[in-house]
Order: structure tokens, then sequence, then C-alpha cells
């Protein structure tokens, strides 16, 4: 099974309850989830990929960009790419 890739860029202090989230709800799904945080002003791979980011943004396998966050809204996107990869495995 090939690991769902989980982006977070985190662009202040603020958004670094969004990164514990992120890692939170990853560490309920083992081995589906490859989590990378990285930290503005500090991790410069992303901007090779992505350009410049200047909100929190949650990117899912490189293509689905969320920068509008909330606990709530985290859980939710994880939780569904986890069912979708699971739901997969069983076919």
């Amino acid at each position: 099974m090939q690991k769902i890739q989980v982006e977070f860029i985190n662009t202040c202090p603020c958004c670094d309850a969004h990164a514990r989230t992120v890692e939170e709800v990853a560490k309920r799904h083992p081995g589906v989830f490859d989590v990378r945080v990285y930290r503005a002003g500090k991790d410069f791979e992303y901007l090779k990929k992505y350009g410049m980011i200047s909100k929190g943004t949650l990117i899912i396998n490189g293509h689905l960009r969320i920068d509008t966050l909330s606990a709530r809204v985290i859980e939710d996107a994880l939780s569904n790419a986890a069912q979708t990869i699971e739901s997969e495995c069983l076919k």
C-alpha cells in the first residue's frame, strides 16, 4: 500500500496547533500517512514544489491544498483520505 503524502507548511506560531493536529490524526491511522511539517523561514524544500506560501497550508498528495484550517477541517481531510486508501485496499 502506498502511503498518503501529507505536507503541512507552518507559517506562524498560530499554526503550531494545526501541525500537532496533523501529526495526531496521522498517528490514528498507522502506516497510512507520510507526514512532513515544514516551518517557514527554517525549511525551504517546499518552495521548489509549491512556491511562496504565506498562510498555513495542508497539502495532500501534492495536489489537494487546504489553507482555511481548523482542527475539524484537518481531521476531516485526513480521515477522508485514509478512508479512500483503506477502501481501495479492500477491493
